[in-house]
This record gives C-alpha cells, structure tokens and sequence, in this order.
C-alpha cells in the first residue's frame, strides 16, 4: 500500500526534544502541546525506543494514546539497530515498544539510522527486512521504511535490493545542502527520482536555524517581519516536492504555536525567497561550527555523564561570538551538572551513535583546551 502524500499532515511531532521539568518529561506541558498539535488538524507523532532514555514512547502513551481514539492519530517508532544481539531482538524490542506507547500496531515503522558500516550491517545480518514485512502482514505495521544517515551509494544499494520500503526518513535542511557528511541534496534527489516519499527530520538542525546571529535573523526580518527564523527552514523544506511530513523536535509550547502558524495556511517560498535562503547559507556557512545537532544519542552512554552538545554549543558560540561571556557563564552551568570536556576518556561510544559521524573525541580534547583553561 503506497503512502498517500495528500493525507499526510506537513507538520509531524517528533518526541524526540520534549519539555522537561526536574530532568523528568514535563507530562502536563505535554499535554497541552499535543492538544494543540491536534486541534490544529494535524496527527503524525514520531518517537524511537532510545528517546528520552526509552520514555518518549511512555510519554506517547500517556499524552496521546490514552487520550484519544486510535483512529484519530498516526504514530511512528523505530528498531534500533545497536541496540540488538540477536535476531530474536527485533520481535523483543518490538513487543516493548507496543507496551511501552499502549498501542497494538504502528502506523509507520522504520529501520533506525541506516548508515554505512554496522548499523546496516545489524539489519542485513538479523533479517530485519523481511521482519518487517512479515509485520505487515501480521498488521503490526502499516506503512515500513528507514531513517537514513548514509552515504547517496549506500541509498541506492539498499533501494535497489529493498523496493518493498515505502518511505524513507533524511535529514535535510538548508544548511546541510552540500554538507560532505550529510549530504543533503543527493539524497534528496535521490529519491525524488524514484518517486519514493519523503520524511524530514532535523529541518532546523537541531535549533540551530532558529537562532541567528543578529545580523542575519535582520535579513529575514526584513524580508518577512512578521516570521519567525524557524519558519523560514520549516518553508525551505515544505516547499520541497516529494517531501511527506516534516518533523519538528518541539520542546515548547511556543514553538509548537509558531510552526503550527508556519503550516495552518502555507505559503510555499518564491524565488526571491529561495535566493535569501542561498545568501544566508553562505554567511552561515562562513563561519566553521560543529556540525551537531543536539539529538542527545552520545549523552546516554557517557561514561563521564558529560553533556556533550552543550560542550559543543559553547565551543560554536565562541566561533560566532569571541567575546559573549555568557557562552562561558553557560559552560560553567554545564559543568555544576555533570562531567566537562577534559574529563572524556576517549572510550567513544559518543562516536558509535553519531548521527553526524563527528570525530566527537578529538572535538572534546580541543574544547577542553579552549573551555577548560578559562
């Protein structure tokens, strides 16, 4: 059964950044924001079994499920790959996903992270796509396909042996275009060729497009004063043919009322406004950042209990910003929580998880050196 591109709503939710209060998922704020999220016509959740240390399902549950009638949302949740030994793994994991989101089938369901080398190498090993499909079958899923995080050749390969994936999930911002990691634009076209349906995560990169340096978040101003930063990456994308449902790591209730604003009526970009997003692509891209996207997966794991992207935005801070002394104050309050940069023992376990393959190990020993002597 092909996925129906009109049917999808263009904004998703992803449970993947949700408010927290007491480093506990702030249920209440929750609520409100998935209330709002449906009153607004929209129903596609997104979530994974290592979000939130495994309760982002649970807050799926509890927000969601046992609050409205199962045919008035979809849900998407994920296999992940590292997190299996065995093939029996694949019918464990999702068993306790199905209790854990109190649902008894999932309306998308995806291979998570498809990348070059062992996540790739788990799902080919263990049989996970013909698991899938037999899930199909069971009716345990409805529509199966993977998050990607490969390289365009490694794409082509698994669509070529693996034609029975409906969608495929990509990270694709403007920023990551022609990023030589990412790569944006070559998986994009990558499967605009093959018609097949597209899902995109990390539209603002992780926050990053929505917080710009004064002089460029003037550039949008001027051009749209009424708009927020954010709105413009939500546009870039939804713009985009091909593209299916876009998701929106919301964390706030502010944010989750400024996209459902961005997506209510929207207005795809002109040309004119497609040129403004080239030319602060390159202004953006003139200054060298870290290119992470704050997804938490390193943070799990740590041995040393270090907030590794924090470390990170500092350090990117510092780049655009050589003389804001709040990045440091921010640093400061980093450290009062858990471990700092020069307490990395190189065990990388943060690189095994990367999203973005960052050299997390080296990044930690210079910014220790620039962080740690202030």
């Amino acid at each position: 059964m092909s996925v129906d591109l009109n049917a999808m709503p263009k904004l998703g939710f992803g449970l993947m950044r949700l408010p927290e209060s007491g480093g506990v998922i702030d249920h209440e704020q929750v609520c409100r924001m998935v209330d709002k999220y449906m009153d607004a016509g929209m129903n596609y959740f997104d979530t994974a079994y290592v979000y939130h240390g495994g309760k982002s399902e649970v807050a799926a549950r509890e927000a969601l499920v046992k609050r409205y009638p199962r045919d008035s949302f979809m849900i998407a949740d994920k296999l992940p790959a590292w997190e299996m030994h065995s093939e029996a793994d694949s019918d464990r994991i999702f068993n306790e996903q199905l209790e854990r989101t109190g649902v008894e089938y999932f309306d998308f369901y995806l291979l998570h992270s498809i990348e070059d080398g062992s996540n790739y190498d788990t799902y080919v090993k263990y049989d996970c796509f013909n698991w899938g499909l037999k899930k199909k079958e069971e009716g345990k899923i409805k529509h199966f396909g993977f998050s990607y995080h490969g390289t365009p050749e490694l794409l082509t390969e698994v669509l070529d042996k693996h034609p029975e994936v409906e969608f495929v999930q990509i990270q694709l911002n403007y920023l990551d275009r022609t990023n030589p990691v990412v790569q944006s634009q070559k998986l994009y076209d990558i499967l605009s060729k093959r018609n097949i349906p597209i899902i995109v995560m990390e539209p603002i990169r992780g926050g990053m497009l929505a917080n710009m340096p004064p002089e460029i978040e003037a550039k949008f101003k001027a051009a749209q004063p009424e708009r927020s930063v954010a709105s413009w990456a939500l546009r870039f994308v939804g713009s985009l043919p091909g593209v299916m449902t876009i998701l929106s790591g919301m964390s706030a209730e502010d944010q989750m009322d400024d996209n459902i604003g961005t997506f209510k009526n929207f207005e795809p970009l002109s040309d004119k406004e497609f040129d403004l997003i080239d030319d602060v692509t390159e202004d953006i891209l003139s200054v060298p950042q870290i290119g992470c996207t704050a997804c938490k997966y390193c943070c799990d794991g740590c041995p040393m209990k270090i907030s590794i992207p924090d470390v990170f935005r500092t350090i990117n801070t510092l780049r655009r910003y050589p003389d804001d002394w709040r990045a440091m104050n921010f640093y400061r309050g980093v450290a009062s929580r858990g471990g700092i940069a020069r307490d990395c023992i190189g065990c990388g376990q943060c690189e095994r998880v990367c999203p973005q393959h960052l050299p997390i190990i080296q990044l930690m020993k210079e910014a220790s050196n620039i962080l740690d002597r202030i």
